[in-house]
């Protein structure tokens, strides 16, 4: 299957915390999105690798999203290597999207930064002729994203561009609470983390509503690129 947008985490639920509203906005587009998990998340302090794949599965359904794969990296000790490099090429060749959604740049956790820098790192690999792949022993075809976005997580980047997202809010709230292991609930008794206390979830809401109070919309979500952005004239602006 040919995909319009494919979206890589280093974890389940990178995904839906930083672009859950513009993936649930582009497929409401009828934009046939994808989300590739790079790890299982096995290192986390709540829950297990076997509850974030059902979680991931859950926040998959609640997105709409065509499909949802993990590539079983080890979480935390990844690396932007060849082997880890060839694995992420495959998926691009595989789903062969215009653009690509990947983690943060800069960010609090190790993973984030190494996994944005792998996806970007293979995007531009895909496409040399010469780096020979196969899929299910047939040899894949190069292929390019067109473009190459990072959304923002824990830090607070100042974005390149921001996507409106108002109306979808609450879909992706939707999606990133089908991880209940990793978020807050009175009744969850694991240790707590950064990311399970009730102010952080209000973080992220605060974060849409003040990136969309910027340009004039109820919620937005920001994005950093690595090159410059072209439009086709200053109607493309809003």
């Amino acid at each position: 299957m040919k995909l319009d947008i494919l979206v890589f985490g280093a974890h389940p639920d990178d995904a839906e915390l930083g672009a859950g509203g513009t993936i649930a906005k582009e497929v409401s587009k009828g934009k046939k999105v994808g989300i590739v998990d790079l790890t299982r998340g096995e290192l986390g302090t709540r829950g297990s690798a076997e509850i974030r794949d059902k979680e991931a599965v859950l926040a998959a359904n609640v997105l709409g999203i065509k499909i949802r794969e993990n590539l079983g990296f080890k979480d935390g000790f990844f690396k932007n290597d060849e082997k880890h490099q060839l694995a992420v090429i495959k998926t691009i060749r595989k789903y062969r999207p215009e653009i690509v959604l990947c983690n943060a740049i800069n960010d609090r956790h190790i993973d984030h930064g190494k996994g944005s820098k792998l996806v970007s790192d293979s995007c531009f690999l895909s496409g040399l002729l010469k780096i020979e792949t196969e899929l299910d022993g047939q040899e894949q075809s190069a292929w390019r994203p067109k473009l190459v976005y990072h959304y923002i997580q824990w830090k607070n980047l100042v974005p390149d561009f921001v996507v409106d997202i108002s109306g979808y809010i609450d879909k992706k709230t939707e999606a990133i609470l089908a991880y209940a292991s990793q978020f807050h609930d009175p009744k969850n008794n694991e240790p707590e983390t950064p990311i399970s206390s009730k102010t952080f979830l209000e973080s992220v809401n605060y974060r849409a509503r003040d990136l969309g109070r910027l340009i004039g919309k109820d919620y937005a979500e920001g994005f950093n690129v690595e090159r410059m952005i072209a439009v086709d004239d200053l109607d493309a602006l809003i």
